[in-house]
């Protein structure tokens, strides 16, 4: 009998298909943000998104009735990956972009969370990155700034805006970071009731303190808020969180190189702005990164 090579479990198609199908849902996310913050003050958008989330999600919870955790440590996972991205990356930079910070700053700013994981996920995740893999990681910022600086101004006027996108940058990098050390395999209908629950105690407080909470009740408006709702809090970040537990954070986090090349591409068909000429070489370049990242060298 001849024998056979063990080999791993094949990928799940979902997990396959995952990182496409995040890229496009969250570079989709920017272009109806736009759209929505026309018609309400950021942080009291932000809060009537997860009011949003958070009530579509009761009804299915209570319905379906998962199983739940065991122990309080799985629950307080649970509410630091919703105090962490949810809360804090979406707050720090709507409050970045509120104080003056120019939406390229911002990107600029936060394209940097790859690299962060790179320099942390050894330590923290026990995982490690190869030369390789830091070749595609610097490609990656390449094309992603190149992107960035040929669509939009890079203006960093403001201090306390800096201050925020650089803490909206920390909050998603420890947000994936604790997702892979710490998260485990809970039903994915009550981990996103409790993160976002989480998340909308924190942001409406700070909407009531810090804004008018102006809105306008416009069709622009809800169609901005059912993508965001559906589209980017529920698919997406269940996509993030599953491809984290999943994958290896710093492969996972590439991902978020393409977004603004994706973004622009989207914003291009969708918006009609303009796509400079030298933003195609970025998102070449951007794309060469990620292949060196994602891809898994060949057992031998």
């Amino acid at each position: 009998m001849s024998e056979r090579t063990l080999q791993a479990p094949a990928t799940p198609l979902w997990l396959r298909l995952a990182p496409a199908l995040f890229l496009l849902l969250w570079s989709c996310g920017f272009v109806f943000l736009k759209l929505g913050l026309q018609y309400a003050d950021p942080l009291t958008f932000l809060a009537l998104r997860y009011a949003c989330v958070v009530a579509l999600l009761i009804g299915p919870c209570l319905w379906l009735r998962p199983p739940m955790p065991r122990g309080l440590a799985p629950w307080l996972h649970l509410a630091m990956i919703g105090l962490l991205i949810q809360a804090g990356y979406f707050a720090f930079t709507y409050l970045s972009l509120k104080l003056g910070m120019s939406a390229g700053a911002v990107a600029l700013v936060t394209s940097q969370q790859p690299i962060l994981i790179g320099l942390l996920a050894p330590a923290i995740a026990g995982e490690r990155v190869d030369r390789v893999r830091w070749a595609g990681l610097a490609l990656g910022v390449a094309g992603a700034v190149m992107v960035i600086t040929a669509r939009s101004s890079v203006q960093m006027t403001s201090p306390l805006g800096l201050a925020f996108a650089v803490l909206a940058l920390l909050a998603m990098t420890s947000g994936t970071l604790w997702e892979k050390r710490f998260g485990a395999p809970v039903h994915p209908v009550l981990a996103n009731t409790v993160q976002y629950g989480v998340a909308l105690l924190v942001t409406a407080p700070l909407a009531w303190w810090l804004e008018p909470m102006h809105v306008q009740w416009t069709p622009g408006l809800f169609g901005s808020l059912a993508y965001l709702v559906i589209g980017n809090s529920l698919v997406a970040i269940s996509l993030l969180l599953a491809m984290i537990r999943h994958g290896e954070a710093s492969r996972v986090s590439a991902l978020f190189f393409l977004v603004p090349p994706a973004t622009a591409v989207i914003a291009f068909m969708v918006l009609g702005e303009s796509l400079p000429a030298m933003a195609w070489p970025g998102m070449a370049i951007a794309a060469a990164g990620l292949y060196l990242v994602m891809r898994r060298r060949q057992a031998t």
